[in-house]
Parts: structure tokens; C-alpha cells; sequence
């Protein structure tokens, strides 16, 4: 039993860009001889990689911080990530967490572990807080003044828990301070990853079987901006289609200010660019625009999608929208409703507005009520179902390539579902054991691309799924 290894737990909160860091968190302690078992585990260490954009996010964060003491009281507890850069000092005086690590610090892990479990070992008392519980000393935290930080911290993955696409860090930080936004606060100024270590993780990836990468970043379209020498985005994807094994690379979300004539032009000359664009939107009313300081009209975002549309056959088009913005009236919710139809996206994100402390909408008048925001949520949801339907029917007969992800049962039947290029998940079945043909475990299996003729078929509880025929030689 002694030579039992250490088992530490991790939970993802948030963005894909907090994804990808926590599983460069989980390598690093497995590195470091820690056995990775599940967060409802019990484990020597709990970590949180939490998230703050919202005061629900908060809320989640701290949630998931006082699950963690609670299922282990003997364990360190860590929290990482934008909660802690905000509000590092409150969760170490309410005992929810023994290590704090802010964003730029997270490589530093495995050292400030190491660092409070000796300090644990050295006995530091407990104190019995008022409820009787015991809560541990002030703690330990390693937290940067983030407006300040002008390196990248470099983390990467020599493996993903996603099995057929990888995503990929290569940015992080913000300069754009919308006014509803706290994530400048929080994740710094831009910083851009070298063109070196993100070209050299890509490799070991390809060279571990993923074919398609999905380059992600805080604010991607700011990526090289911050170089001495700039490399643009165009560029870095340039490159990134150059590794062999890489077949599909898809792009996180997008300001619609990149997508100029040499951009596009530049991204359909690469054929290993998926056609799928998230284009960040917010609102379709140019007054809700300005009072959220965003940095184009609806004039101009429409301008770009019609730009997209010229270069790429039916492209998906994805966007946030944020309904109930201080100051947003019916008129206001109403242009952004028409705007939304106008440009006929695939799958829209819709967020109630939240009320962020410490951002300039939150001292705004005229917050709209949350019973106003609920309705107004539900109607651009209908809204987006009804616009994801009529983007996917466009598919139906069409010959298409799917990349197989896993196996499902749908009706009793066997499938193996995916997606194509452009975001459309589609289920092709399995063949019978016994069936002449290829086998199924070498067509059939995740990672692989499968040619296929998408039908109409629908099945209840799957609506969002195109049933595929298989097309092999």
C-alpha cells in the first residue's frame, strides 16, 4: 500500500481553450507518477480548472471546489484558472481550495504541489471555522498581475481525450474589452504561441493518428499580432496543412474583422480547411453592437458571410448571441431576430446576458429583467432549431465524408456516427457480423474517413442526426 501511487482528479470548467489546459494539467501530474482516476473518485488531489465569464460560471467553479472537500476532506484541493485570477483571495480565505494557481502559472503545477504538500507535512493547524467545520491555514497561491504578462505559457499534449480531433492551443489573452466582458481582466493581453512548439505538437499528434486539429485560442484572430516579427494566422494554417497525417483543420471562433478578401481567398486555397466558420456575432442591432463595444456593424458582419459564401459552397456558419443586453429593447430584439434569419446560420449559441461585476455593462441602466431574458432566449432558440434544420436538409443525397468518432445504438441497431466537413453529424450502420465486405473493425472505426451518401431519414429523439449510406470500393 505504500507504494501506491498518488491519484489526483481533474474537472474542466468552461471554454475549450480551459480544455485543453487541463488535460496538459493532467499529463504534467502524470508525469509526476500521479495516477489519473475520475473526479467522483477519491484521490489525494482535486483539481478545478474553473471558469469566470459568467456569474453562473463563478458559481459552478465554487460548486465544484466544495464537491471536491467533500468527497475527500483529507485532500489538496486546487483551483486553477480565470475564477482564481479574479478572485484568488476569497477562495483562499474560505478554505475552498489549499493551492490557488492563476492563468500564466498552470505550468507550474507540479512544483506548487509539491511545495504545499510540504508544507502540509509541516503541520500547519487547522482552525474550526464558525459552522464547526475545520478550515486549513491561509493556503498557498501562485497568481500573476495578468495585465502585465507578455509570455506565452507554453503547455502540450502528447495525447487528448478526444479520440479522432485535436484540439489545439495557440493564443490566449484579449484587447478587446466588449463591455460585457470579464475575460480581459482575466486572461491578460494577447500573447501568441511560437510558431515552433505549436508546429512540433501538431507532428507528434499526426504522428499519433489524429487527422484533424482544431487551432483554438482566446481571441484567434489576434494570433502573432503580439511577434516581433508577425506571422499572421493565414500563415500558421499554411504550415499546419504541411504535416503529413493532417487532413481536416478546423478553426475556433473567429472576429468577423479577419475575414477580409486575402483571408478567405488564402483559406480556400488550403483544402484541408474545414468549410465551418464561427463567426462571434452577439447582436444583430447595430445600437446593442455599440453599446456592447463591438467593433463592426451588422452591415459588415453580413458583408463577411457573404464573403465566405462566394469562396465556399454552403458553408457552416456558427455564432454566439447574447439576448437581453442592458438598454436592449423589444425594437432592438427584434432587428437581431430578423438579422438572424437573414443569414441563416447552422447553430447559434444563445446566452442570457449576465450581470458581470467589474465590467463596465454591469454599472449600465436599464438591465433588462431575467422573466424578459427567458422569453427572449426561448424565442432565438426556436429561431436556431428551425435554422439548423433547414441548413442540414441542404445534405440530403449529397456524397459527403464523415470522420468516425464512436459507436452508438439507435432504434437496436448498431452505428458508428461523425461529422463531415461542415459540422454535420451523420450515423452510418454497421454491418452485420457475417456480412462478405470489408471488416467492419478496419472501415468502421474511430479515427477512420468514411465516403457516404447522406439521406433524409429521421428517428425520433435523433433529429440532429443525417443517416448516411456507406460508399466503399
Amino acid at each position: 500500500m505504500e507504494n501506491r501511487k498518488k491519484r489526483a482528479a481533474l474537472h474542466n470548467l468552461g471554454c475549450k481553450v480551459n480544455a485543453y489546459e487541463t488535460e496538459a494539467m493532467g499529463q504534467l501530474l502524470s508525469e509526476a507518477g500521479y495516477e489519473l482516476v475520475p473526479f467522483e473518485a477519491e484521490a489525494e488531489v482535486y483539481l478545478v480548472n474553473t471558469c469566470s465569464v459568467t456569474n453562473m460560471a463563478d458559481r459552478k467553479s465554487r460548486q465544484m471546489l466544495h464537491r471536491a472537500r467533500r468527497q475527500n476532506p483529507g485532500a489538496l484541493v486546487v483551483a486553477a484558472g480565470c475564477y482564481v485570477q479574479a478572485q484568488a483571495e476569497e477562495i483562499l480565505k474560505s478554505g475552498a481550495a489549499d493551492l490557488v494557481i492563476g492563468n500564466n502559472q498552470k505550468k507550474r503545477l507540479v512544483e506548487l504541489l509539491s511545495a504545499c504538500e510540504k508544507k502540509r507535512r509541516a503541520g500547519e493547524p487547522e482552525r474550526p471555522s464558525d459552522g464547526g467545520e475545520k478550515k486549513r491555514g491561509a493556503g498557498m497561491g501562485a497568481v500573476l498581475d495578468i495585465a502585465h504578462e507578455k509570455e506565452y505559457e507554453e503547455l502540450s499534449l502528447v495525447r487528448t481525450a478526444e479520440h479522432t480531433r485535436a484540439f489545439i492551443k495557440i493564443q490566449d489573452g484579449c484587447d478587446q474589452f466588449c463591455s460585457y466582458c470579464i475575460i480581459p481582466y482575466t486572461r491578460g493581453r494577447i500573447r501568441s504561441r511560437r510558431p515552433e512548439d505549436l508546429l512540433e505538437e501538431i507532428l507528434r499528434l499526426a504522428g499519433a493518428g489524429y487527422r484533424e486539429v482544431v487551432l483554438t485560442g482566446i481571441h484567434l484572430s489576434s494570433y502573432g499580432r503580439d511577434f516581433d516579427l508577425p506571422v499572421s494566422l493565414l500563415e500558421m494554417i499554411e504550415r499546419v496543412a504541411e504535416i503529413p497525417g493532417i487532413e481536416r483543420i478546423r478553426l475556433g471562433s473567429l472576429e468577423p474583422r479577419i475575414v477580409t478578401e486575402e483571408f478567405v481567398k488564402g483559406l480556400s486555397a488550403i483544402g484541408e480547411v474545414c468549410p465551418h466558420f464561427h463567426l462571434s456575432l452577439q447582436s444583430g442591432c447595430n445600437r446593442t453592437l455599440k453599446r456592447m463595444n463591438r467593433h463592426y456593424t451588422t452591415e459588415e458582419y453580413a458583408a463577411c458571410c457573404r464573403l465566405l459564401r462566394s469562396y465556399y459552397d454552403h458553408p457552416a456558419i456558427t455564432t454566439d448571441v447574447i439576448v437581453g443586453f442592458p438598454g436592449e429593447t423589444e425594437e432592438e430584439f427584434s432587428e437581431t431576430l430578423s438579422f438572424l434569419e437573414k443569414i441563416g446560420f447552422y447553430e447559434m449559441h444563445i446566452f442570457k446576458y449576465s450581470r458581470r461585476q467589474g465590467t463596465k455593462a454591469a454599472a449600465m441602466s436599464s438591465q433588462v429583467p431575467e422573466k424578459v431574458k427567458a422569453e427572449r432566449s426561448r424565442r432565438a432558440l426556436a429561431l436556431s432549431a428551425k435554422l439548423s434544420e433547414d441548413f442540414r436538409k441542404y445534405y440530403e443525397g449529397t456524397v459527403r465524408e464523415i470522420l468516425l468518432e464512436e459507436e452508438q445504438e439507435i432504434g437496436g441497431r448498431r452505428y458508428m456516427t461523425g461529422f463531415t466537413r461542415e459540422y454535420v453529424k451523420a450515423a452510418a450502420e454497421l454491418p452485420a457480423a457475417g456480412v462478405p465486405g470489408p471488416a467492419a473493425e478496419e472501415v468502421f472505426s474511430p479515427g477512420q474517413i468514411l465516403p457516404v451518401r447522406l439521406s433524409g431519414r429521421r428517428e425520433a429523439g435523433w433529429e440532429e442526426l443525417l443517416f448516411a449510406e456507406p460508399l466503399m470500393k
